[in-house]
């Protein structure tokens, strides 16, 4: 005879406890609901740990000094190797050290039950728990089950790629002492960021492309700026290539990569950049018709298709694969939530107001946080031809711009607005220079608002600032 398992009621069940889960709860304890957080790991999440808070610790200090290396007066002062061992220590503290304390204090701040352990779907609105030391618990959901389980780096199946370790975006945020040879696979976010780092760090960066440039989901310009800036930091920058096996040798000797065009590159590591899946493998799918390991397919409010009770929130529904997109989402799926258990207003009676996430379609703003920064909004050019709009694009050279030169000596960088010629208002903005990240709220405001470009005329950017790029982009298109 086996021992009853435990049943408690909730009004709502969040399975995962990274920035999504955390703000799909503070909106459905706001709302009075019950709340049940789900965690196998660190509450925080990705982001916390591994993702963007470690990762831009590592990058700030080799933008700060690329910028202080242009500025006059300074320049000399700033010309030696950084100390690694501070920027790993300061990396661990914005990490907080891999512990979740804080973030189980907040948790429970909100009035949300915290339970530890692996969660699945065992059915319509029922939870399993099972905890580090086998227990098992179960939960009933009233109203809603949100899967919020993120995703995770996506290996490819290469010969030898299971023998020799190799990095994920975990482990080039995570490591504790900086690589003599790194090669990175992949030319996309993660590893334009982590190529920044670790070369700025002291490493001998090798970066192994299959496309003809970086960034490919930008503005061509963009990967073009951030790859001439790591060709001269150091870095090898190997575009039009592709690794086709590893090998290591012996337990903790060199890395080997084996490239479509015969050639091969030796590192101490390699990480792997090369795309994102879902965690929702192990997730108990199956039990309610989906399919395991797949990306869950949901309308505005986040609710999965065909379902009047689960959410699939962040990266999971692979709508905007960025924490800040995650945490919009889990707000919108929150007040959903809430309206529809206490019977008011949803997405069915107000799609456009708090309950539907919008912004994922056309309006998603993302910061690369390489040397220069590559900052854009919207659609770029390309893809705003490739869905039929009559559009236009308005390039402007940033070195041009009069706070540019006070900002850096030899400032390169480059801004383009795409415009709908039909109505008028920007259908993406793209910034790429040292320090544009900060103007990328301006331009989401200006696609998000749809502001009409006559109206963004007396939008008056203050002098002398980087920000003047507004003023000169649309000078351009008004000739």
């Amino acid at each position: 005879m086996t021992d009853a398992v435990e049943n408690t009621e909730y009004d709502v069940v969040v399975i995962g406890g990274g920035p999504v889960g955390e703000n799909v709860a503070d909106r459905t304890r706001a709302a009075g609901l019950s709340t049940a957080v789900v965690e196998s790991e660190l509450i925080g999440g990705e982001c916390s740990y591994w993702a963007c808070m470690p990762s831009k610790a590592l990058l700030r200090p080799i933008v700060a000094r690329a910028d202080a290396r242009k500025v006059p007066g300074l320049s000399g002062a700033v010309q030696g190797a950084l100390d690694a061992d501070a920027v790993l220590a300061h990396r661990d503290d914005e990490a907080s050290g891999w512990k979740d304390d804080g973030q189980v204090a907040w948790l429970d701040g909100i009035g949300a039950d915290i339970y530890r352990g692996k969660g699945r779907l065992t059915g319509v609105r029922q939870v399993s728990v099972v905890g580090p030391d086998g227990a098992q618990k179960r939960l009933t959901a009233r109203h809603a089950v949100a899967v919020c389980t993120g995703s995770r780096a996506a290996v490819p199946g290469l010969p030898g790629v299971a023998d020799v370790r190799p990095w994920t975006s975990r482990e080039a945020t995570s490591a504790k002492e900086v690589p003599g040879r790194l090669v990175v696979v992949g030319g996309g976010v993660v590893g334009t960021e982590m190529a920044t780092a670790w070369q700025g760090l002291g490493a001998q960066v090798t970066m192994l492309v299959r496309g003809e440039r970086l960034l490919p989901s930008m503005e061509p310009f963009a990967g073009e700026l951030v790859g001439e800036a790591l060709g001269e930091a150091g870095a090898r920058v190997l575009t039009g290539v592709s690794a086709v096996s590893v090998r290591r040798a012996g337990q903790d000797g060199p890395v080997t990569v084996e490239l479509d065009d015969g050639g091969s590159v030796e590192a101490d590591e390699v990480l792997f950049a090369t795309g994102r899946a879902p965690r929702t493998d192990d997730l108990g799918l199956d039990t309610v018709g989906l399919e395991p390991g797949s990306w869950l397919d949901v309308d505005d409010s986040c609710l999965v298709e065909g379902s009047d009770w689960l959410y699939a929130v962040g990266d999971v529904n692979h709508r905007a694969l960025l924490t800040h997109q995650g945490k919009y989402q889990a707000r919108v799926a929150g007040a959903a939530i809430a309206a529809r258990a206490q019977g008011g207003p949803s997405l069915e009676t107000d799609p456009w107001g708090a309950y539907a996430a919008t912004a994922d379609h056309a309006a998603v703003p993302q910061v690369v946080f390489t040397d220069p920064e590559a900052a854009s909004v919207g659609l770029t050019l390309a893809q705003a031809e490739a869905a039929g709009r009559r559009v236009r694009g308005v390039d402007y050279d940033l070195a041009s711009v009069a706070g540019s030169g006070l900002y850096a000596q030899g400032y390169k960088g480059r801004a383009r607005m795409v415009v709908d010629l039909d109505r008028e208002v920007l259908l993406g903005v793209t910034f790429v220079g040292p320090g544009v990240g900060e103007l990328l709220h301006s331009a989401t405001i200006a696609v998000v608002g749809e502001v009409p470009v006559d109206r963004l005329w007396h939008a008056v950017p203050s002098y002398p600032t980087i920000s003047e790029i507004w003023l000169r982009l649309l000078e351009t298109y008004r000739g």
